[in-house]
């Protein structure tokens, strides 16, 4: 059940951060409304304190973090920016999570 949290949180966390990147992307490379900052400054904000939410230590987090932002953001890829994945993209995703995996439950010495 802790494997499952941790995955769902760490999903959410990504979507956070990748939505306060990609609002500002709009504004800046589409021309969309400058108003746009402000959902992206909490958003941000949402991402940085879902961060928090982990038992385990900051630096762990961060690095087992990545893995999921990759799948996340590869997800994101095909459903926002409507690019199909490549083989190469999804096995890069698998192997970033098999990381993830590796360095949030993995066996702790005592």
């Amino acid at each position: 059940m802790l494997e499952l949290k941790t995955l769902l949180l760490f999903v959410l966390t990504a979507v956070a951060e990748i939505v306060g990147c990609y609002l500002p992307w709009l504004w800046l490379r589409q021309n969309k409304s400058a108003w746009l900052l402000v959902p992206a400054a909490a958003s941000l904000a949402l991402f940085a304190w879902l961060l928090t939410l982990h038992p385990a230590a900051a630096g762990r987090v961060y690095a087992a973090y990545g893995g999921v932002y990759i799948v996340v953001a590869i997800a994101w890829l095909w459903s926002v920016d409507g690019i199909r994945p490549t083989v190469w993209d999804v096995t890069g995703s698998l192997v970033a999570l098999a990381g993830m995996a590796i360095i949030m439950f993995g066996p702790r010495g005592a």
